[in-house]
């Protein structure tokens, strides 16, 4: 089970100055329900201190969700989301035995690990910044081009070629 590094890094938010990932996002990697997973925190709370976890506050919450707006959040919550740090990520994987989840851990880790060495490495940074801004060339030459193609349609439509009739001949009456 491998999933893309972007949808990992898409769920990884900055909150008190922290990199965190909330309950019900890793409970969707991990294939369990959130409650599951609260659970096995709650059983196991000595594994978590402040600095592996954490409760929202109203306040960031109501912030967080504004900035993410998904559809997965309907029907709401009763309480609001854990998050749980790079430290609480991987203490996530004592108490979470499923071979997918284990797996999903080793991923996350690693993600958190590069995020890492990246933030620290301004090479690495500014390695991205550049792939970034390829992308983004391309994106305005091929929105560029779309327009060009546009314009000619419509050119076209205003200023038809005058074109020789076919077909049979009309008889005068």
């Amino acid at each position: 089970m491998n999933i893309s590094e972007e949808i990992i890094t898409s769920k990884i938010f900055i909150i008190r100055g922290q990199k965190v990932m909330l309950d019900g996002d890793l409970a969707k990697l991990y294939g369990v329900e959130t409650r599951r997973l609260n659970e096995q925190v709650k059983r196991n709370l000595s594994r978590f201190p402040l600095d592996f976890m954490f409760q929202l506050t109203d306040n960031e919450w109501d912030i967080l969700m504004s900035q993410i707006a998904t559809s997965s959040l309907w029907g709401g919550r009763r309480k609001n989301p854990i998050a749980f740090t790079e430290l609480g990520v991987a203490m996530l994987s004592s108490v979470l035995n499923s071979e997918k989840a284990i797996e999903v851990n080793i991923q996350i880790i690693r993600i958190f690990t590069k995020l890492r060495s990246m933030l620290m490495d301004p090479t690495i940074l500014q390695l991205e910044v550049e792939k970034i801004k390829k992308k983004l060339d391309n994106h305005d030459k091929n929105i560029e081009l779309v327009f060009n193609y546009l314009d000619e349609l419509l050119e076209k439509k205003e200023n038809p070629i005058p074109r020789k009739e076919i077909g049979f001949k009309k008889q005068k009456g």
